[in-house]
């Protein structure tokens, strides 16, 4: 009998994982039993990746020492930093990313899988500096330096693109940001980094596979993707008039339903969408969280289909000063304590991933010699 054939592996469960949940009733989305509300309104971003990779969530004691070890390893090495100069300026940063990370890997290898939080802790600390020495060598020429004292990535990494001390209000929006980020049990880019962990490869190769990716508009990539829709309106009537059409034409909303959350909101997307209010607020940019409210008011009312997290993360990234090219690269820094736990949790529990597929192409044929074809 022929087995069922599920386009897109679509409600196919392919393994167990008590990282995360998407959906299941009475959870909702939660990180290792904790909820994306309660997380969201309570800790950091390095709280929720120490909770990720180590299983609870720290002590005050454990916190301080798992941030004063990413501070510490923020700095790059020579050798990648010569090669992040040579990285085109017209790459695409996620580009840069995947290099980076590739490149780490080779000049730091795992010593052993039992020190693979050593090589976690390093890569998380060194995302945020590979983009941004990136970007401002071929910006500006300006070879910065990557360390900061900043305790939380939100704030480190805007010091470092900005160059000075970020305001508080973007600050804790990044970082919130980071958190509904994190991680989302089987997404595309996780799954890629369990496949590649399951052949038993190293872990930088499985980071470097999830980035590739991420990299995707139908994934990481939807935010910048909305971010070009959102800009083109100069106010909320040209929005809804231009998003009845293109609904007309049947062209695709970038930021708007999700694989999971088909008939209901993204979780996520309520908690990103106020902080989306709250910088258009404190930041003057008004308009731009207006023309993102009608865009939603629009497809909702037209197709019932709702915002996924992309849709309100752009608008959010861009009222703190971040390059739309960037958007998704931000992705990455969250993502990879999410991608992290998942490598650890398939090195421990999982088996090779190699699914079957039914073959339907041409049935057995006889070989043609060349001198006959």
């Amino acid at each position: 009998m022929t087995a069922e054939i599920v386009a897109g592996l679509a409600g196919i469960v392919a393994d167990r994982t008590t990282i995360s949940t998407v959906g299941k009733t009475g959870l909702g989305l939660s990180y290792r039993g904790y909820s994306i509300e309660d997380l969201t309104r309570e800790a950091d971003f390095e709280e929720v990746a120490y909770l990720l990779l180590y299983g609870e969530l720290p002590t005050r004691s454990e916190l301080d020492a798992f941030r004063g070890r990413i501070i510490s390893l923020r700095g790059l090495p020579e050798r990648l930093r010569n090669i992040l100069e040579q990285v085109p300026a017209e790459a695409h940063p996620m580009d840069v990313l995947r290099t980076g990370c590739s490149a780490l890997g080779a000049m730091e290898p795992e010593a052993s899988p039992s020190d693979q939080l050593k090589a976690v802790e390093r890569l998380l600390a060194t995302l945020p500096g590979m983009l941004l020495y990136w970007h401002h060598f071929h910006a500006s020429g300006k070879r910065i330096d990557t360390m900061s004292d900043e305790p939380r990535l939100a704030c480190h990494f805007l010091n470092l693109l900005h160059g000075r001390a970020p305001d508080r209000e973007p600050c804790n929006a990044v970082n919130v940001s980071f958190i509904i980020y994190a991680e989302h049990e089987f997404n595309a880019s996780t799954f890629s980094a369990r496949v590649t962990t399951s052949t038993r490869s190293d872990y930088h190769s499985a980071v470097t596979a999830a980035i590739g990716t991420l990299k995707g508009p139908l994934h990481g990539g939807a935010n910048e993707e909305a971010m070009k829709l959102i800009e083109r309106f100069e106010t909320p009537d040209q929005a809804e008039q231009e998003i009845l059409r293109m609904l007309e034409r049947k062209e695709r909303i970038m930021g708007f339903g999700h694989r999971v959350y088909k008939d209901k909101p993204d979780p996520r997307s309520d908690i990103i969408k106020e902080w989306s209010r709250r910088l258009a607020e404190a930041t003057g940019h008004k308009l731009l969280y207006q023309v993102s409210e009608r865009i939603e008011e629009v497809v909702v009312r037209e197709k019932g289909l709702f915002p996924n997290v992309d849709f309100y993360s752009a608008s959010l990234y861009h009222m703190c000063g971040i390059p739309t090219n960037m958007f998704t690269p931000l992705f990455v820094f969250a993502r990879a304590a999410g991608w992290s736990a998942h490598i650890i949790e398939q090195r421990a529990t999982g088996r090779l991933i190699r699914p079957t597929a039914e073959y339907i192409g041409l049935e057995p044929r006889a070989f043609v010699p060349l001198e006959k074809r």
